[in-house]
């Protein structure tokens, strides 16, 4: 049986290519077809509505925001619990030198939806800001925003700070802030078809993901192997790896959390029409 599986080209999802697909295959009979999208958790949600694919590795507020919006998925677990940390960017040669500087500014997000979309409003409620739909400017992905602060489209670009710490080390980038999600950042979303079709099969892939988890920092050199496979300094990684949390067992996600997100989301207006947890999490 083949299932249809994404995320974004970044160093959480190590833990798949390392193992999780592989033994998939040999120990579930499970082909996970991966595909990537560098395009984030707008590119995913899509796909999801559509049926082109049946399991994401998404970011909580884009993949909930989604569901309230009629996305029919779910959420059936965590993926990684920890938080992320956003940096917030600018062009190197950018007038922008902190926070007291970001008002009336134009924010690059790979499209409506994205993780690099909804933040950017958390972070500005967070500093007392407000944001309006015509403050954005959408640029597809990371190659997309690197050309648009360098073209002065838009002035600030929000991402994973680790993915884009090559950017900063080379210049094209210059990091200006962090923010890092109030909640745990990775779920892993499923699309109802999928659930309602093969249940007993994505509970197996859920439990293979968790044990994979749950043996990823065991492993001899993982920085090492992080770093080599996405062109990261082996010391970023090691930082990043001493914050990350991969869900490593097998308690549900607690729908409490799932409401404060819900209550977060609405008073920033990300949410329009307010939903229970009981609508975004698969109940087993």
């Amino acid at each position: 049986m083949q299932v249809n599986i994404g995320g974004v080209p970044e160093h959480f999802n190590f833990p798949f290519h390392h193992a999780i697909i592989a033994k998939a295959k040999s120990d579930l009979g499970i082909t996970l077809q991966w595909q990537d999208y560098p395009g984030g958790t707008g590119a995913m949600c899509a796909d999801l509505e559509s049926n082109t694919l049946d399991i994401a590795i998404v970011l909580t507020e884009g993949i909930i925001a989604a569901i309230s919006k009629g996305n029919p998925s779910k959420i059936i677990q965590w993926y990684v619990e920890s938080p992320l940390v956003w940096g917030i960017h600018v062009n190197s040669n950018s007038s922008i030198f902190n926070e007291v500087d970001f008002a009336n500014k134009k924010y690059a997000i790979s499209r409506p939806g994205s993780g690099s979309h909804l933040m950017a409003y958390v972070d500005a409620n967070n500093r007392g800001l407000q944001l309006k739909e015509t403050d954005f400017v959408v640029v597809g992905n990371l190659n997309g925003a690197v050309q648009a602060l360098e073209a002065y489209e838009a002035d600030l670009f929000m991402w994973e700070k680790f993915t884009t710490k090559p950017l900063v080390d080379n210049g094209a980038f210059r990091r200006v802030a962090e923010c890092p999600t109030p909640w745990p950042c990775f779920a892993i979303a499923v699309s109802t078809i999928a659930l309602e079709k093969h249940p007993d099969v994505i509970a197996k892939l859920i439990a293979l993901v968790t044990q994979v988890n749950s043996e990823m920092k065991a492993i001899e050199n993982l920085n090492e192997l992080i770093a080599e496979k996405y062109g990261l300094k082996v010391e970023d990684v090691t930082s990043w790896l001493s914050s990350v949390q991969w869900k490593s067992d097998n308690t549900q996600v607690d729908p409490l959390i799932i409401t404060g997100i819900i209550e977060n989301l609405t008073k920033l207006h990300i949410i329009d029409n307010p939903i229970l947890a009981a609508s975004v999490l698969y109940q087993w």
